[in-house]
């Protein structure tokens, strides 16, 4: 699959934190590693790293619990799916590939990720981008009806085992493209290779693993949110934030009023485009990315 949606990238596995981690690296230039979302894997930048890899030595990896990156078991208090956790991995993986410094970004529950890996290892991450998302803390705090209808699924996967599992694993097939397609794109964005690739990896054990994804969403991370807030930690390196404005966190939130809470140096704005960023619109994204990590 790497040939034809990322051409030119080579398909590495690394055995950091006890498992391993899936990535596509190619291109050549400063190191810059993207993160994507639920219920997708790292073929969600197949439109933007090919073009990013003329500047950029382009790492995308999968998550933990996602694609074809290991699943462990989460542990007490989903602590082993805590952001914390999860971030440990792709800063693990970029050491081992000689990357002591580097620029990141990610989109969805990546961008999550990507918060609490610049947060934790502030000293190797140059730059930041999130992609279509307020902090986690913000939006649990901020809940409205209308955000609730919008983003039911954050507060049906966190549902106790095995509930969720049971239910999505009657038609994973039909809730996968279900859900991708809420957006007023509907499926368009997606191509297929890249569908075909979410599918394949919606399995019985991702679909576990994602859970847990969320049901530390909506405990551990908070804890270390606010432990963050209370001591005052912000982000001091220059975080871009990109939403779609036609999605919810647009109608919902104010995202650069709420990562101003969180980063000492914030800018962005909406793009013309629902949740999906680097499929709806990803030379407005490359664009971006061009820009602000030049």
């Amino acid at each position: 699959m790497a040939p034809a949606l990322f051409p030119g990238f080579r398909d590495e596995r690394f055995r950091v934190e006890g498992h391993e981690v899936a990535a596509w690296v190619g291109g050549s230039g400063p190191p810059l590693l993207l993160l994507h979302g639920y219920p997708q894997t790292r073929a969600l930048w197949h439109k933007v790293a090919p073009r990013l890899a003329r500047r950029f030595t382009v790492v995308a990896a999968d998550l933990r619990g996602y694609g074809d990156s290991g699943k462990p078991e989460s542990g007490p208090g989903h602590a082993g799916y805590s952001k914390r956790a999860m971030a440990a991995d792709p800063a693990a993986l970029m050491q081992a590939l000689g990357h002591p410094r580097y620029f990141l970004a990610g989109h969805d529950r990546g961008g999550r990720v990507a918060h609490r890996l610049a947060m934790d290892y502030s000293e190797r991450v140059l730059r930041v981008a999130v992609l279509d998302i307020a902090p986690t803390l913000a939006m649990y705090e901020q809940t409205t009806e209308a955000f609730a209808r919008a983003y039911w699924h954050w507060f049906f996967l966190i549902l106790p085992k095995p509930q969720p599992e049971r239910m999505l694993g009657a038609d994973p097939i039909g809730y996968l493209r279900f859900k991708i397609s809420q957006g007023r794109a509907g499926l368009a964005p997606f191509a297929p290779e890249a569908l075909a690739e979410y599918e394949r990896c919606f399995t019985p054990e991702s679909i576990h693993t994602m859970c847990e994804d969320y049901r530390a969403a909506a405990t551990i991370d908070l804890v270390h949110d606010r432990a963050d807030r209370d001591a005052g930690r912000k982000l001091s390196m220059p975080l871009l934030a990109l939403w779609g404005a036609h999605g919810v966190v647009e109608h919902c939130f104010k995202p650069l009023d709420e990562w101003r809470r969180v980063a000492d140096d914030v800018r962005g704005s909406a793009l013309p485009a629902g949740h999906y960023l680097p499929e709806e619109v990803p030379d407005l994204v490359a664009d971006e990315f061009e820009s602000f990590f030049k």
